[in-house]
């Protein structure tokens, strides 16, 4: 896959736009829940949320330290993760580079239309133009935006994350929900993901899955390792993907030949839109042999949900649409 797919891939999967496909996946962050078994038939997931107590002062599950004077009102987005944690406590990004909010699960189009969009993309988002907003505190993900930590520093606070599992996303769920004090809000988005997976797990399907991006032919496949979304699939169905790192994937050849039953597919545009990634693949002939393709079980997604949500709304979309699709 090219470069530019495989980092947009990561921020998606893991990531929206940066990074590289690499095994980035991380310990569990700090969750309102113990620790449950690894994934496998039956319900798994305890739906019991710890209270979440309002603070200044928080330090996340990768060791970061975050301290504010007061309940951030201003909040500017470089990651969706982001705007998926404002619209789950009820509040709105002052600015972002996320096309999620116009998904009808969260603002819809004609309310996110209204969010300033930071210019220069999710790569390169500009400090002037962030800095414009004067917000009191800037989200955005580690391994993409740390390097802005420096030219805003003095002027705002800047929050890097860096999910890697859908723990690690609850947990920065439950420390900005106590950063605003939306503690209420926050235990409430985190009880009721954990009661769509605890409710997918339970009825966990047999058919073998799979999730594959890209934006041409060179397409990559979404292991749990990799992808927070991916991450949910072993739990749900028979999802026998493992990351063979950066310079890995799979081939359609070893694809058919794992009889998938049912196939997700996100396309990624860097630019305008140019086609359905499942349109293009059509184009060899090994596709139509694939069981999911024969049997009108290919399904394409919403990228800006599926690969670079991250966060519990976009996750619980992902599962009614994935276990819809798994019956």
């Amino acid at each position: 896959m090219p470069r530019t797919a495989l980092r947009v891939r990561r921020w998606a999967a893991i990531a929206v736009l940066g990074g590289l496909l690499a095994g980035c996946g991380t310990t569990g962050g700090e969750s309102g829940a113990a620790d449950e078994p690894a994934a496998g038939a039956g319900p798994r997931t305890s739906t019991e949320v710890r209270p979440i107590k309002a603070a200044t002062e928080i330090t996340d599950a990768k060791g970061v330290t975050v301290s504010l004077e007061k309940p951030p009102q201003k909040i500017v987005c470089l990651v969706a993760l982001c705007d998926d944690i404002l619209v789950e406590l009820g509040m709105t990004p002052t600015a972002t580079n996320s096309a999620v909010l116009a998904h009808p699960e969260f603002l819809g189009k004609e309310k996110a239309a209204k969010v300033p969009v930071v210019p220069g993309g999710f790569l390169s988002p500009e400090v002037e133009a962030i800095l414009s907003h004067r917000p009191d505190l800037v989200i955005g993900l580690e391994d993409t935006h740390g390097k802005l930590a420096p030219a805003l520093k003095g002027a705002t606070t800047f929050w890097p994350v860096q999910p890697g599992s859908w723990k690690d996303s609850v947990g920065y769920l439950r420390d900005l929900a106590a950063l605003t004090g939306r503690t209420e809000e926050g235990e409430q988005a985190e009880k009721t993901f954990r009661a769509r997976l605890a409710k997918a797990e339970e009825g966990r399907s047999d058919k073998t899955a799979l999730i594959i991006f890209g934006s041409d032919e060179n397409f990559g496949v979404a292991t749990p390792e990799t992808d927070v979304a991916a991450g949910l699939f072993p739990k749900i169905s028979h999802y026998p993907w493992k990351s063979r790192g950066i310079d890995g994937s799979y081939s359609l050849e070893e694809i058919l030949a794992r009889d998938v039953d049912v196939l997700f597919v996100e396309t990624l545009s860097f630019g305008a839109p140019d086609g359905k990634l499942s349109d293009k693949l059509a184009k060899n002939p090994l596709w139509s042999r694939i069981p999911a393709v024969k049997n009108g079980k290919v399904i394409e997604v919403d990228s800006e949900v599926w690969a670079k949500g991250r966060g519990t709304r976009s996750l619980g979309v992902v599962l009614d649409e994935a276990t819809a699709a798994l019956r």
